[in-house]
């Protein structure tokens, strides 16, 4: 198994990943145009942001490539393995597929999730045409993703699908100490609809392991998908993720992250809403502790009229973690009637936990609402006061404040979605380990998140009894 690390990456290791995958001329052509690029630029291209990254805690000394991993998937990942067994979902070890299913109907009907290796042989013009809208010229990280990728998936929804059940996209290290760089394209044709569920997790290991992916979804015209992203990492790993989501008209996306683990979690998501009536909603729930850096980059993009975007980003910090949010809201010429809100809040449980938020605006056309707003606090101690008279230790305050922040945040997600923000976060807060199952502790949290907020409910027994 040939490998190096990410500081001796060069053009000999790309000619074998692309060698081994035989992959057709043109990509590797891409990878070697993007390998140029990636030695050239800097970690952070904005002037503006340099300042504040912790790229840097990301070691490319100890950062290993392989052509082909052959790690198993670690042994706490057993019961959740199992749960998927007959789920749709595609499961990847390290560098390697795990395991793909597909109900035999779903795919009679079109739909299709695999390798990217496979889709690059059964798919090459949507996997070109992703690649290709993919500017390598915009992030190091970006085009190192174009250059070396070694793994991904490929989920193609056709037109008019609408699929019940959730696609779960599981990743994990393999326990072999090599890192992934993962290229993951959705494609969700006309008038589909579909969920899709993202696990990412690692081994604990003596080593610096890395995650580093490049995902994009293009979102035709009045499809509609959901996608929730749970980051579970050890704390030994680090995890650098490119999101880009293409919108046309009438297009709907809620994207839904919950970044719980690794050392440093550095994400770069953009929204492009090309098409009138375009609508995206992103919200990022981050509970840091120990010394973890969550570094957040959210980008919207408003190219045409009548377009509807909403950023929302809380976090949660313990010890001496911290947290960085860059937003900024785009509205270009064109896109006149157009309704944008961005928000970046935390709340610091300790002295020395810390957190920075940069929001902006750029508005480029009349007729528009954008806002922004950005808020960094501790915790009032006259509220853990008023919540200890009422009988509550201070960990059980802090907890319930905690929920209250959390809470006009999580009514927007689904009660699944919820339950798993929920038990995370007291995972979190009792020093367990991070995963999420479906199993009798976890459905409790189902149950409660369904009772909760039953707003039909309240509306009609105040009609009963007015």
């Amino acid at each position: 198994m040939s490998q190096q690390t990410l500081a001796e990456l060069g053009k000999s290791h790309i000619d074998g990943i692309s060698s081994a995958a035989g992959e057709p001329a043109w990509l590797k052509e891409y990878r070697m145009d993007s390998l140029s690029i990636y030695d050239k630029l800097p970690l952070e291209i904005s002037p503006l942001y340099s300042k504040y990254t912790d790229a840097r805690r990301m070691d490319h000394s100890k950062v290993s490539l392989s052509h082909s991993a052959s790690g198993n998937a670690p042994g706490f990942l057993k019961k959740r393995l199992g749960e998927l067994q007959d789920e749709t979902c595609i499961v990847q070890i390290g560098t390697g597929i795990h395991r793909t299913n597909v109900p035999a109907d779903l795919q009679s009907a079109g739909l299709v999730v695999s390798p990217i290796s496979e889709a690059v042989q059964k798919n090459p013009e949507l996997v070109r045409r992703a690649l290709e809208a993919s500017d390598s010229n915009d992030d190091k990280f970006t085009a190192l993703n174009n250059a070396a990728f070694n793994s991904g998936v490929f989920v193609h929804i056709p037109h008019g699908m609408e699929v019940q059940k959730p696609i779960h996209l599981l990743t994990c290290l393999a326990d072999d100490g090599m890192s992934a760089i993962s290229r993951n394209i959705v494609f969700a044709d006309e008038s589909s609809k579909a969920t899709i569920v993202q696990e990412i997790y690692s081994p604990a290991s003596a080593s610096q392991q890395a995650y580093l992916e490049l995902f994009s979804a293009n979102v035709a015209q009045n499809a509609h998908l959901d996608v929730t992203t749970l980051q579970m990492m050890a704390q030994n790993a680090v995890n650098f993720s490119t999101r880009s989501t293409v919108l046309a008209q009438d297009a709907r996306v809620n994207w839904y992250s919950g970044l719980f683990g690794s050392m440093l979690s550095r994400y770069k998501i953009d929204y492009h809403l090309k098409g009138p009536g375009a609508s995206s909603n992103d919200s990022e729930v981050i509970f840091g502790n120990a010394e973890q850096s969550f570094d957040i980059q959210t980008s919207v993009n408003h190219e045409a009229r009548e377009t509807e975007a909403r950023v929302v980003e809380k976090s949660i910090l313990r010890d001496k973690s911290k947290s960085l949010f860059k937003g900024m809201i785009r509205i270009k010429e064109n896109a006149t009637k157009s309704n944008s809100f961005l928000s970046g809040r935390s709340i610091l449980l300790d002295p020395d936990a810390k957190s920075d938020a940069i929001p902006g605006l750029e508005i480029f056309t009349n007729d528009v609402k954008a806002t922004h707003s950005a808020s960094v606090a501790q915790i009032d101690e006259e509220q853990i006061f008023y919540l200890q008279s009422r009988c509550l230790s201070h960990e059980e305050a802090e907890r319930t404040i905690v929920e209250g922040f959390l809470e006009p945040l999580s009514r927007k997600m689904s009660f699944q979605v919820r339950a798993w923000i929920a038990y995370l976060i007291e995972s979190k807060w009792d020093n367990r380990e991070l995963s999420i199952n479906t199993d009798e502790e976890l459905a409790k949290f189902v149950e409660v998140e369904e009772t909760r907020y039953n707003e039909d409910a309240e509306i009609k027994q105040h009609y009963k009894y007015r």
